[in-house]
């Protein structure tokens, strides 16, 4: 089993779609969070360990990660999605299908 976690900056939107999408996939188990101390759930230090990728859905996320947890990121597999906060449900949907699939074939799941 593989741990995705999925982060963008309120895990309003954007981080919980690409949980949505993933979370029945049968080998992977998945969770989702926000850097911003008003996010829905923000991202803890436990989420960082128990996770074996990490997407961030832009790069100041990956900058804010690296800020709060530079010793907890080191050996850590992280992916900039670049998925800016200007899609529609389904259009969101198909590109976090397409984004996070392709990076999980490198890992052959």
């Amino acid at each position: 089993m593989t741990n995705l976690l999925f982060i963008c900056s309120r895990n309003q939107w954007r981080s919980p779609t690409g949980e949505k999408v993933w979370r029945n996939h049968p080998n992977v188990s998945v969770r989702s969070a926000g850097t911003s101390p008003k996010a829905r759930k923000t991202v803890s230090g436990k989420d960082v360990q128990w996770a074996d990728i990490i997407f961030v859905i832009e790069e100041k996320h990956h900058c804010r990660l690296k800020s709060q947890f530079t010793r907890l990121l080191d050996y850590k597999d992280i992916h900039v999605l670049d998925i800016p906060d200007e899609y529609m449900d389904e259009e969101l949907i198909e590109i976090m299908k397409q984004s996070v699939n392709d990076y999980l074939k490198i890992v052959a799941l």
